[in-house]
């Protein structure tokens, strides 16, 4: 962000400065100054996005902050992921900034995502003057209708006397209980106008409430339920992370000695190379994960909304247990899956709450054998002979290999994702950041900048595919001007490799539309961009190309020609029974 120095001139026996004629005069207070003042407040140090006519009076007002740095990206979608990445890997809301009209609708896409996934954002879009609403103005679009149902909330600012206020409060409201985007649409007078209030620190509406204790009860019927279990469960979902309540769920887990596994949101929020640890459940989990599952009696599930992805069909879906669920989103109570011992209120401190309630540790040894026994059965080893081209499993854990344990992970969506979460081993929260409720195609780049914008001093390593990376690569601009040391890993198969999958599996192999053998080179345009270009695709060339990204100061990208045939297991199939997942085609 640019600074602007003084140039007033000054009395050489005082060092006062004096007037000059030509000085200029104070610039007015105006809504868009508040709005600053607004993120200033909250203590926002970067936010995303791209210039445009009705937002301008904004950025007009950012020029003269000395707190907040905007990140120019090159597509609001763009500007979207990285706030929300910037939110998960910082735990604070993530910030993007859009014009009116195909500005603010572009950022659309990356609040759904937001929404989808509990991630904190605050989305601010211009519109145009207040007049003009409603007449089919020049770039005018009904931003607080188009994503009412895609926020936590969101305002049309009505004056410049308030529209801080708003902000502020949209920011307050992003972080507060269950997180999740919220949206602040911003008409031109609005901005323009001048006004003399300040708008105070982030804050929530007296009618916001949010649950931090669950009912004690309640908490105490639910560790009767664990205390008694034979087969007891931890599912550790992605409000775990959201509550900052790893430490808690750790703590539990050793001192009960309950085996854990987690849903794809939550991936390290447990370490993986724990003894207890199963690792992610679900469409595409660890086997001896859905085992367990399937055959717990007891599953506690903190911060976990039991989408279709994670359950299979419900009624399969851990049909011996009696289920403990922990959420601070009452919505999310039996939603889904009947909780039989509910408890509404902040991870961490349910789990606290439950930590104190138990009065003896449930006999867990025979069951952690049965676990043991599933991870030797249905281990996650894959094969790589000479004659078949470079296996994408090889290349992740090569990468994990080669980073520090810290290190951050984003992903597009698709074969590569699932490769990404299943062969790098995760031990903290806030390492692995993809999309998931949404499932968008393109997240990875724009996440990694957004990540390492939030860490600068961490390694950050993108996993792509080919038409994922083809989404939103034009944010390598960013990256190169930004001098961001990312390294972008396309796991180039040349098709839309989990449509082709599904396509071989369920549609007798009629591969309509997923073909991408017209792809470009990938290290020839990074280089294009001015980044560091590698390609890659013999076993014996990975090592060499992982140091040599790496070390390289700045971003590079490394073009991976993997096995186009390698399809992505174990699986279960949508609606299926996770005790029945496929290893092979042939189960399916």
């Amino acid at each position: 962000m640019s600074e602007r120095a003084s140039t007033a001139p000054t009395d050489g026996a005082t060092g006062e400065a004096t007037p000059a004629e030509d000085e200029e005069p104070p610039r007015p207070r105006t809504g868009a100054t508040s709005v600053v003042e607004a993120l200033e407040n909250a203590g926002v140090e970067y936010c995303f996005g791209v210039q445009g006519g009705a937002i301008m009076p904004v950025y007009d007002a950012l020029y003269d902050s000395q707190a907040v740095r905007h990140v120019t990206m090159a597509h609001e979608q763009g500007a979207a992921h990285a706030a929300d990445a910037y939110g998960i890997v910082s735990g604070e809301p993530g910030v993007c900034m859009a014009t009116s009209g195909p500005g603010a609708t572009n950022l659309v896409t990356g609040i759904a995502d937001a929404s989808m996934d509990s991630d904190p954002v605050v989305a601010l879009t211009g519109q145009v003057p207040t007049e003009f609403v409603g007449n089919d103005a020049f770039q005018e679009t009904d931003t607080t209708g188009v994503t009412a149902p895609i926020t936590k909330t969101n305002y049309f600012a009505s004056g410049a006397d308030t529209v801080g206020d708003d902000v502020s409060e949209a920011f307050g409201l992003a972080a507060a209980g269950r997180p999740g985007p919220t949206l602040v649409d911003l008409p031109k007078d609005v901005t323009q106008d001048e006004t003399d209030h300040e708008p105070g620190p982030p804050t929530t509406p007296d009618t916001y409430q949010v649950t931090e204790r669950a009912d004690p009860s309640a908490v105490r019927e639910a560790a009767d339920t664990i205390e008694a279990a034979n087969k007891p469960l931890l599912l550790v979902g992605g409000g775990v992370i959201k509550g900052d309540a790893s430490e808690e769920v750790r703590q539990f887990a050793n001192t009960y000695d309950v085996p854990v596994t987690t849903t794809m949101p939550a991936v390290g929020a447990f370490p993986e190379d724990h003894e207890l640890a199963l690792e992610m459940a679900g469409m595409h989990g660890t086997g001896y994960a859905n085992m367990a599952i399937t055959h717990t009696d007891c599953l506690v599930a903190v911060g976990c909304r039991f989408d279709d992805r994670l359950t299979g069909g419900i009624e399969t879906f851990a049909p011996d247990a009696e289920v403990v669920h922990v959420d601070i989103d009452p919505a999310e109570i039996s939603k889904n899956v009947k909780a039989d011992y509910p408890l509404v209120g902040d991870a961490a401190t349910v789990v606290t709450q439950l930590d104190e309630a138990m009065r003896a540790t449930p006999e867990t040894k025979k069951w952690r054998a049965t676990c043991q026994q599933w991870k030797s059965e249905y281990p996650m080893d894959y094969a790589t002979p000479d004659d078949e081209p470079l296996k994408p499993q090889f290349v992740v854990e090569a990468f994990d290999e080669a980073t520090e344990d810290d290190a951050i992970v984003t992903t597009g969506v698709g074969q590569h994702q699932m490769w990404a979460v299943q062969y790098w081993q995760y031990t903290e929260p806030r390492t692995w950041v993809s999309s998931h409720g949404l499932g968008t195609m393109g997240y990875g780049l724009p996440a990694a900048i957004g990540a390492k914008v939030a860490a600068p001093d961490t390694q950050v390593v993108s996993f792509e595919g080919d038409g994922s990376f083809l989404m939103t690569m034009q944010e390598l601009s960013v990256a190169v001007r930004e001098n961001l040391d990312i390294t972008v890993v396309v796991l180039n198969n040349e098709h839309i490799g989990m449509v082709r999958q599904w396509q071989d599996a369920f549609y007798d192999r009629r591969r309509m539309a997923s073909e991408y053998h017209w792809c470009p080179d990938f290290a020839t345009l990074a280089e294009g961009f001015g980044a560091k270009g590698i390609t890659v695709a013999e076993y014996d060339e990975v090592a060499d190309a992982i140091t040599e990204a790496l070390e390289y100061d700045g971003p590079a990208v490394l073009d991976c020609y993997i096995d186009p045939e390698e399809n992505v297991y174990p699986m279960v199939p949508s609606g299926g029974d996770n005790g029945q997942f496929a290893l092979e085609e042939g189960h399916l």
